[in-house]
């Protein structure tokens, strides 16, 4: 079988048989892929913990009829190990990961962009800079993005008219003018809509100096534009303090 190499983050895994696992993967140059890890359960597998949700590794896979199969696997940032010290980062990195399976929805189509979104979101997710939640929004804000559903927070979304706006619908793709209002759009405060928009970009500063409230309210917003553009809503979501 053609071998090729490399690096991805571990989405998902479940068991296969007595020993094996079949792991779900983002890819950096192969997009999502499936493959076996064989003998991965067993005491005696030399790199089984390597292959842990969350984790970065650098894999050897040999092609497969249906699955490929892992042949090799290095660490490189193991990031299970970090969250997994701590419950809010470790929910709000479940949410991360699935978020990244269901938008990279072709096998073998590459999607470098949203692979080092992943890789960078999991590294500021573990460290310490910033609070979980936050990266957590920004994450899923910037992913959205990048498939395609980049919202608008600074336009009116149907006649361009520069804001501030009052009115922001998921259905829209942001925010809205008075003109332009759709029945059933919320009305966040204008502090919120500045929120999202520093979400988007990655304005730090803004982000930390923003209150609790605003917190709240920009978290359920980005919780509604997800849902929407996902047409379901995700399981890990539910472990989230929002």
């Amino acid at each position: 079988m053609p071998l090729y190499r490399d690096e991805a983050v571990v989405l998902r895994t479940h068991k296969l048989g007595e020993a094996d696992r079949i792991i779900t993967l983002l890819t950096r140059q192969h997009g999502r892929v499936r493959a076996v890890a064989k003998g991965v359960r067993r005491t005696t597998s030399r790199w089984g913990s390597r292959l842990e949700p969350f984790n970065h590794v650098d894999l050897q896979l040999a092609e497969g009829r249906s699955l490929d199969v892992i042949t090799q696997a290095e660490t490189l940032d193991p990031f299970h190990a970090r969250l997994g010290l701590d419950y809010d980062r470790y929910t709000a990195g479940t949410v991360m990961l699935e978020t990244a399976e269901r938008l990279v929805t072709e096998e073998k189509e590459p999607a470098v962009q949203q692979f080092l979104l992943l890789v960078g979101g999991l590294r500021a997710m573990s460290g310490a800079e910033h609070p979980a939640k936050q990266v957590l929004d920004s994450y899923l804000l910037r992913s959205l993005a990048v498939a395609g559903y980049a919202p608008s927070f600074d336009h009116c979304v149907q006649c361009g008219v520069e804001g501030p706006h009052r009115f922001f619908n998921p259905s829209a793709g942001g925010v809205l003018c008075a003109s332009d209002k759709l029945p059933g759009s919320a009305t966040p405060a204008g502090e919120t809509v500045l929120l999202l928009g520093a979400l988007l970009v990655g304005d730090w500063p803004v982000v930390h100096a923003a209150e609790p409230r605003h917190l709240r309210e920009a978290s359920n917003l980005v919780s509604a534009y997800l849902a929407w553009h996902l047409e379901r809503g995700l399981r890990s979501m539910a472990y989230v303090e929002r």
